[in-house]
């Protein structure tokens, strides 16, 4: 699960969003629903239209859930409790994921 942001975009569509994540647009529509840290525009048509700041809340959501095997409720307590802790470390692990593989590839050309 990776998407990757683009400096010129600032709304994502929910399908773009659930392709990104490989998971159906119902899912995100039910996280949206579930976290309040889910925040998307809707537009005229009521399509909800999410920022760069919602994909990484979403990325959170989904590391804590679909990864880590953490309730709906375990997640929500844990984002409430110590969101900037939470955030510091995902950040860190996708860095180090991103390095992981950039490494993996220069391996393959040696």
């Amino acid at each position: 699960m990776h998407i990757e942001l683009s400096k010129d975009k600032r709304y994502y569509s929910i399908g773009e969003v659930a392709k990104a994540f490989d998971v159906n647009a119902s899912l995100i529509r039910f996280w949206d629903n579930e976290f309040d840290i889910l925040k998307p525009k809707k537009n005229a048509k009521g399509n909800r239209m999410f920022t760069p700041e919602d994909i990484t809340n979403l990325q959170l959501i989904y590391h804590l859930v679909k990864e880590r095997g953490f309730t709906l409720e375990g997640a929500k307590t844990h984002l409430k409790e110590g969101q900037k802790k939470t955030l510091d470390k995902f950040e860190i692990i996708r860095k180090l994921e991103t390095i992981r593989a950039q490494l993996t590839n220069i391996k393959k050309e040696l």
